[in-house]
């Protein structure tokens, strides 16, 4: 028998292999952008805009692509696992990287839940056991779901490479319905008149941007950081991430606004008897479905029935892996117990995947709907968004001699640019969005916090407490604008009753949002780590050029 310290023997924590190509992490994103919002996002946003959605899904993408290509060199530049969660973390220090670290091990891990409600909801269509008349999971619901959630967990441990393989059989089928979808209802059923109806924008400016945040755009195309996330388990990140960042961006926009375009123009008249705003299908059917039926292709209607349950499945797939390896970084920062680093002999973060199991499984009693959950994540997202471009700035000047293989032109100006991007995406969300954020906001400092009392991390991190000055400030006062704003999950607040006062005026609200956001960016940058400890904080991370 060899000694335990024979050289033959497998360290209990080997740590994350190289392994992906381009192919692999473009796959990865794209296959989290093309998943339950392609189902649902054109008829959300149709609702909140009409015909105008067109330009709103023209902001998202803008918006998107921005924050993308920040993403896009920071991944490269430091390719590490959990890269979003890292980022602040090696820019502000401890107390600012826990919190945009929480921000994103939420979303990643509720999303997972997310898609497999998507799949149980329209697979209860012909199996009415699945659901309520109020489409709550049952008993036998929550127990198929149960089952969605373990394979993703089976596939990870069987390693980042059967991962990739998995996923890109997948996103081929993902991009192939969509397209299909998109030519066969442009070539059966295009009303041209559709788009006409009550005018070009029958609710105004605030319906267009209503729609980017609570339309289902800005979910629709999440997923774009995936690549960043599996960073450290790139062959060659000096290449694929940049690739795999921007490349499954553009492809994700060009889907969803022909899909857009196809989805209005395919609605028969009927669809709009109580306007806009109430689109009606019956069954339960789902909007491109229904249209595929009413358009008289019952097999184009029973393929999106397919790929309903193949889309989310794919994605949620996806989401489990990056919940696991956010946790897998913040352990490494010293935020949450050093269990979460532990590896399989494949090199799978073992623990922080059966911790993102059981949490995604517990968020399934709170939020028993897609609906329900989708408000949530998404308002999670777009505030683990914002931390990239503070980051991005900061890094330039505390890590100048890094060798970036992927270095965007302007950074200068993109930057604050981005982190204003982010901070009207939070705000369209609505005030509603943003008080339950803040509780759950809470709920993490309490668990990080109950951490580093308990000391279950040997790597204790310093507070930085001075570098993270602004961050009260910033979370305070976005809340404070949001409550006095416009903006309410369901639409614009003069419409609907969210708490919001509707105080700051129309384009006002966006330069008060641009004004705050700027002085929020330079205040966090002038208190920025100093150089030093920044260094130490990156440690031995190195920017690859290849495998």
């Amino acid at each position: 028998m060899p000694s335990p310290t024979a050289p033959d023997r497998v360290p209990r924590n080997p740590g994350l292999r190289r392994e992906i190509g381009t192919i692999g992490l473009s796959w990865v994103s794209v296959g989290s952008i093309i998943g339950s919002g392609w189902l649902f996002g054109a008829l959300f946003a149709a609702q909140a805009a009409g015909t105008a959605s067109l330009v709103s899904w023209g902001i998202g993408a803008f918006a998107i692509t921005v924050l993308a290509f920040v993403h896009a060199e920071l991944g490269a530049a430091y390719p590490v696992a959990g890269g979003t969660a890292r980022f602040p973390h090696y820019a502000f220090g401890s107390v600012a990287g826990a919190s945009f670290g929480w921000f994103s091990w939420l979303q990643a891990v509720a999303t997972a839940p997310i898609e497999v409600m998507a799949s149980l909801n329209y697979l209860s269509v012909h199996a009415d056991w699945i659901q309520t008349d109020k489409n709550h999971l049952t008993a036998a619901g929550y127990g198929l779901a149960v089952a969605f959630m373990a394979f993703f967990v089976i596939v990870n441990f069987l390693g980042v490479r059967w991962l990739a393989h998995t996923n890109s059989l997948a996103t081929w089928w993902k991009i192939a319905v969509p397209v299909v979808t998109i030519a066969v209802l442009m070539a059966t059923a295009f009303h041209g008149a559709n788009f006409g109806h009550q005018g070009f924008a029958p609710f105004g400016a605030q319906g267009v941007l209503s729609a980017v945040s609570t339309g289902g755009i800005i979910f629709a195309l999440l997923g774009f950081e995936q690549a960043d996330q599996l960073a450290g388990e790139s062959r060659d990140p000096a290449r694929d991430i940049p690739r795999a960042v921007i490349g499954s961006i553009v492809l994700g926009t060009l889907v969803y606004v022909a899909l857009q375009v196809a989805f209005i123009g395919a609605l028969p008249p009927s669809a709009f008897a109580h306007g806009w705003a109430d689109l009606t299908f019956t069954d339960k059917a789902g909007p491109f479905a229904g249209l595929a039926l009413s358009a008289g292709v019952g097999w184009l209607a029973v393929l999106i029935y397919v790929d309903a349950v193949v889309s989310p499945t794919g994605t949620g797939l996806i989401y489990t892996t990056a919940a696991s390896r956010v946790s897998y970084g913040l352990s490494r920062n010293g935020y949450v117990p050093a269990v979460f680093e532990r590896t399989t002999a494949r090199g799978v973060p073992w623990f922080s995947l059966l911790f993102a199991f059981a949490v995604g499984l517990i968020i399934f009693l709170p939020f028993p709907t897609w609906q329900k959950l989708v408000g949530f994540v998404t308002s999670a997202s777009v505030l683990m968004y914002a931390g990239a471009p503070l980051a991005f700035g900061c890094l330039r000047k505390q890590d100048p001699a890094r060798h970036r293989p992927y270095r965007l032109r302007g950074g200068a100006f993109w930057a604050p640019v981005a982190f204003v991007v982010a901070n009207l995406i939070i705000y369209w969300a609505g005030w509603d969005t943003l008080w339950r954020l803040g509780l759950a906001i809470v709920l993490g400092y309490v668990l990080l916090g109950g951490s580093a009392l308990l000391r279950l991390n040997p790597k204790v991190p310093h507070p930085d407490w001075r570098s993270a000055q602004w961050l009260p400030g910033y979370l305070l006062g976005m809340g404070v604008i949001s409550w006095q704003g416009r903006y309410c999950s369901t639409g614009p607040a003069p419409e609907v009753s969210c708490g919001a006062t509707g105080a700051i005026p129309l384009w006002w609200d966006m330069v008060v949002i641009a004004a705050f956001s700027l002085l929020i960016y330079y205040w966090a940058r002038s208190v920025r780590l100093p150089d030093r400890e920044t260094q130490e904080y990156i440690g031995s991370v190195v920017p690859l050029t290849g495998g």
